[in-house]
């Protein structure tokens, strides 16, 4: 039997030996340390965690300082030498991180370490106990009194204290210029601000559409941090006269309602991108957050040197983040304007390529591909490691339906800026249609929520239904409802909420009936919907009333085929066998053989339970079972798979006598993927 805490030094041991065979390489962070162990980015942060209660990063980091601390012990090089050669970019922030994990500065190993240790110790017994020292200048029997007396209250203090999340919003700037024209500079201040911290991994930054709401507002700070789930908010005004840029900043702990931080800012415009990045530098040192050398050179980065181009691309922000075809076609001009003065304009660039594919995302016919391929690649080109390049080269790929090239993109774009609400919601849904997986599906559909929070009602309805569909198709049948509710609440006129309600409810105590009534009932407030169409004929499919589900598959088929649209192409093995029921055999030959050629064409997870469908319509039992079986081995699946055995196509496979065995064991796998996704949800914080 093996050894789990032998099992556990293993890992830590061979980890460790990849990052110090790595060490000088600065760019070596977690998705590297990924890659070189042959683990998922998650696996890797949840094990690391779980064994030395360390993030991933903050492991990495001390497996560079300890061998730091070596290389100083030998006298060879001197600080800035060996911070170049353990990986730190940055010799200021190497001497900053060596000296809060030593508790003095690398500058003074190798002098007397005794003396070294006395003076830290007296630090750390000073800052714990100033006051008592104070009171012992006149009275010292009362401070050994007071040390004996407190001694395990002190410990309890600081030994037991819970970390608090570092979660931060950034409130709309207010434009304190009497010239209006004045407030897309200011916007553009926030903006910047916001984009900063979002590239720092240790904290969570809510999104821009979150804090919209508060630009006019007359609620405090602890309301509006508890509507936006956050622990600290930034605060600012500021205003451009002339060539000077002044800005008033501070941040506020939201449990006490006090400033932690303030400073004023009086630079001129040419000094505008330093004076965003030591925002950011300052808010992230007040609330401790680790910011990495690989983040700092991020935040540093300028997007521009041309101050004119920069102007154009402030002004298109605001047209650009309102989403609408007018905005964005407003925006893609000034973004225009922006790379006309400064051609290496990569942010410009990959905010065209975005606009251009968000303006016919929802459209049959694309007008717009190799436009939104060669911004990307422009914007690719000036920055590579720009998470908005990398998602407009991302949107191309999703344009183009080469979503295992899309995918890391995705990825790379959410490690550079590990906020970005636009990345999050793309790989939810990414998961959801593209290259379904239910329990990636479920996290990037968390994130999302924490990410965007508070937002005007119609986009938290949205928001929440994905959630609650995620949660849904993961076995989290109580939430699932719970969330829809809320959707509802946000915004009653939410056009799929209600049938995904009908949906959950369905799953929640099988009545078809009333589940079936209730899609009814939204269908007739739009008859042209055509997947609660669709499902209104499966549950009279489901219950075997085929004359019923005819009259809704015909009406079904024949808008498809009026609007040319290949959708819901799986269930036309169900439909074809409502035809061959009525008796409309030419028919149900047609519908089947598309559906024939669609699992042919399939290369999804859930090619093989389609092709349980497809042998079991033609009466191939034996293929069907093996198909089963194949299926059965699946990682992670859909909830509504596991309710296959009431399908009236799947009722001649319950005699096989390997039919229970194998229904049984899909339902035991999916319930410990449940069990396993819902431990590693609550490790990472999600819920």
């Amino acid at each position: 039997m093996s050894n789990p805490s032998s099992n556990t030094s293993t890992f830590i041991d061979q980890a460790e030996a990849i990052i110090l065979k790595n060490l000088a390489n600065e760019q070596f962070g977690v998705s590297e340390l990924a890659d070189a162990t042959n683990m998922s980015r998650s696996n890797l942060l949840r094990k690391i965690k779980k064994q030395t209660k360390l993030s991933a990063s903050q492991f990495i980091r001390q497996v560079r300082l300890k061998e730091a601390m070596d290389l100083l012990k030998e006298g060879s090089w001197t600080v800035s030498e060996i911070s170049y050669q353990v990986g730190f970019g940055s010799t200021s922030y190497f001497i900053k991180c060596f000296r809060e994990h030593y508790g003095y500065p690398p500058g003074e190993v190798g002098k007397d370490t005794v003396a070294i240790e006395e003076k830290k110790a007296e630090t750390s017994f000073l800052k714990q106990y100033r006051w008592p020292v104070i009171a012992a200048a006149c009275a010292g029997v009362l401070l050994v009194s007071f040390l004996l007396l407190n001694k395990e209250d002190a410990v309890e203090n600081t030994v037991g204290k819970p970390e608090i999340e570092k979660s931060i919003a950034v409130l709309p700037f207010k434009n304190e210029s009497a010239d209006s024209t004045n407030l897309y500079f200011v916007n553009g201040l926030m903006e910047s601000a916001l984009n900063n911290l979002q590239k720092i991994e240790d904290l969570r930054v809510v999104s821009r559409t979150s804090v919209e709401k508060y630009r006019k507002t007359d609620k405090g700070v602890p309301a509006i941090a508890k509507e936006l789930n956050v622990n600290y908010l930034v605060e600012g005004s500021g205003q451009r006269v002339g060539n000077q840029v002044l800005l008033n900043v501070q941040l506020i702990d939201a449990s006490t309602d006090t400033p932690i931080w303030v400073e004023q800012y009086n630079r001129e415009v040419e000094d505008v991108f330093s004076l965003q990045n030591d925002v950011a530098k300052k808010i992230a040192d007040a609330i401790e957050a680790v910011v990495t050398p690989a983040e700092l050179e991020q935040i540093e980065k300028k997007p521009t040197e041309n101050l004119v181009a920069y102007d154009y691309y402030l002004r298109a922000l605001d047209p650009y983040y309102s989403r609408t075809p007018e905005g964005l076609e407003k925006a893609i001009l000034l973004f225009e304007k922006a790379i006309e003065q400064d051609p290496e304009f990569a942010l410009a660039y990959a905010n065209i390529a975005i606009s251009y594919y968000l303006l016919e995302m929802s459209q049959a016919e694309k007008q717009y591909t190799e436009k939104i391929n060669n911004y990307a690649d422009k914007a690719l080109l000036y920055d590579s490691k720009s998470a908005e390049s990398l998602v407009a080269k991302a949107f191309y790929y999703i344009q183009t339906k080469e979503y295992e090239l899309a995918l890391p993109h995705l990825n790379k774009a959410l490690e550079y800026n590990p906020n970005s609400s636009l990345a999050v919601q793309i790989l939810a849904d990414f998961y959801f249609r593209m290259m379904p997986n239910t329990n990636k599906y479920l996290e990037y559909a968390l994130k999302g929520v924490q990410l965007n929070v508070a937002s005007d009602s119609v986009t938290q309805s949205y928001t929440y239904l994905q959630l609650s569909n995620a949660l849904m198709f993961s076995g989290f049948v109580d939430e699932a409802l719970k969330y829809i509710n809320l959707s509802l609440d946000y915004n009653a006129e939410n056009y799929f909420s209600p049938y995904v309600r009908a949906s959950i409810l369905f799953a929640k105590d099988g009545n078809v009936e009333r589940t079936r009534n209730l899609m009814l009932e939204e269908w007739k407030k739009d008859t042209t919907r055509l997947d609660i169409l669709q499902n209104v004929g499966q549950f009279y499919y489901i219950e075997e009333d085929y004359d019923s589900a005819y009259f809704y598959f015909e009406k079904f088929v024949k808008a498809r085929e009026a609007n040319d649209l290949n959708i819901n192409l799986q269930e036309n093995v169900k439909i074809a066998t409502v035809y061959k029921k009525i008796g409309l055999d030419t028919k149900a030959e047609k519908i089947f053989n598309d559906f024939t050629e669609y699992c042919a064409a399939d290369k999804s997870p859930y090619r093989s339970v389609n092709l349980v469908w497809k042998y079991a319509y033609e009466g191939n039992i034996d293929e069907a079972i093996e198909q089963l079986r194949i299926f059965s081995e699946a990682e992670n699946y859909i909830y509504w798979f596991l309710l296959i055995e009431n399908d009236p196509l799947i009722q001649p496979l319950k005699n096989h006598p390997e039919f229970d065995g194998i229904m049984q064991k899909i339902k035991d796998s999916f319930w410990e993927n449940h069990a396993q996704l819902k431990t590693s949800l609550e490790e990472k914080g999600l819920i």
